[in-house]
Parts: structure tokens; C-alpha cells; sequence
């Protein structure tokens, strides 16, 4: 079976969690990094092809505008991971769904600008409508889970300034980086096919540093 093969079915979702469940995922201890939260959404198109949601962020936005990302933010006070994911969910694509709809985490993964991310893996309703916040999202994908089998994701590459691989992953045209990359790497390769595949090792070009 290949990720071509796979349905938006109840199949597929039992998969997921079940991988998810048995995975030992690592957290990270913040000490000095903020808590942040992301929503790794898998949702159904027209074909009924399972997708996951992409956004870019908008070219107002303070930090990393016009950057490919996935709908998050920082974790609040009194919030927990999946909480946060959900509600950055809805405030970002206008999804609003319950906690029944998460199905496990990810591993942490902390980022050079000071977070410490975690992915929230959350499954969408199959009538699933959403509306981008033009305050905080210029553009909504729904990308097919297919794409991540490719034999050329994901891509690594050295640079000068760190010792660890910059991952990225050929998307939308263009290349998708890390943390976003590694979470969607991570996504493949735990949720969708149960390997232990380990992602906070992998490095951010220098761009997103900041």
C-alpha cells in the first residue's frame, strides 16, 4: 500500500491513532523557550483524498509573515497543548471542532526563534468548510497526504552556520521548512506508517531564526 491508496475513512483515522498511541513521543522541557501548540489537521477534498491543512501566513503578521505554516500559536495560561491547537485551529481557518476530534501528538519540537512546538494531530469532520483570518492567514491549503510520499521528501542540505541538516519539503511549488517540515515528516512517517522517526534534530535555514 502506498499513501496514494488511502481514503479521508474511518480506516485511516484508526490508523492514526493507533500509531499515534503506541509512539513514545519526546516532549521537551521549555526552560526558557515558549510554549507553542500547532494543529497538524487531517481533512478530506473533493475527491475525498485525505489532506492535511497548510496555510500562509499573512504578509501583516509582526514575525515570519508570508511563511508556509500550520495553524498554531503560543500555548495561554491555564491552556494545554491541545487546547491551544484546537483554538488557533478555529481562530486562524475558522475550524472549530471538539477534543474527540484530536487523535495524539508529536514529538516537542523547539525552534531557533524560542518556542518549543507541539503538534496537535486533530481529524476533521467530512463536511468540513473553512474561512481564512485575513489578520493572521493570506492563504488556505488542503494538501493531499500523498504528496509527503514522494522519494524526494524530505530534503536535507548543509549550511554553514550549524552543524544539523536544514530539512524542507518540496510543496506548493516551492520548498516548505522546518519547524513546519519536520512536524509534516514526522506526520508521515509516526502517524501514517507507525515508524520511530525522530524530527527535533533537524534544523531551520537561517531565515526563520528570528
Amino acid at each position: 500500500m502506498s499513501g496514494h491508496d488511502f481514503l479521508f475513512d474511518c480506516a485511516l483515522r484508526l490508523r492514526v491513532r493507533c500509531n499515534l498511541e503506541i509512539f513514545e513521543r519526546r516532549a521537551l522541557a521549555c526552560s526558557g523557550l515558549k510554549p507553542a501548540a500547532v494543529a497538524v489537521t487531517l481533512i478530506e477534498d473533493e475527491e475525498s483524498r485525505p489532506c492535511f491543512v497548510l496555510t500562509r501566513r499573512a504578509a501583516r503578521m509582526r514575525t515570519h509573515s508570508r511563511q508556509w505554516a500550520l495553524p498554531g500559536g503560543r500555548i495561554d495560561a491555564g491552556e494545554n497543548a491541545e487546547q491551544a491547537a484546537l483554538r488557533e485551529l478555529g481562530e486562524e481557518v475558522g475550524l472549530f471542532v471538539g477534543a474527540e476530534r484530536v487523535l495524539g501528538l508529536l514529538d516537542d519540537y523547539p525552534t531557533r526563534s524560542g518556542y518549543v512546538i507541539t503538534p496537535v494531530v486533530v481529524w476533521a469532520p467530512h463536511d468540513a468548510r473553512m474561512v481564512a483570518n485575513p489578520a493572521e492567514v493570506s492563504e488556505i491549503h488542503r494538501v493531499p497526504l500523498s504528496e509527503l510520499e514522494h522519494p524526494d521528501v524530505p530534503l536535507l542540505r548543509r549550511i554553514p552556520e550549524s552543524m544539523r541538516p536544514v530539512i524542507s519539503i518540496p510543496l506548493m511549488g516551492t520548498n516548505v521548512h522546518a519547524p513546519t517540515a519536520a512536524v509534516l515528516y514526522q506526520l508521515r512517517e509516526v502517524a501514517v506508517w507507525g515508524r520511530n522517526t525522530r524530527v527535533a534534530h533537524f534544523e531551520q535555514p537561517v531565515f526563520a531564526w528570528s
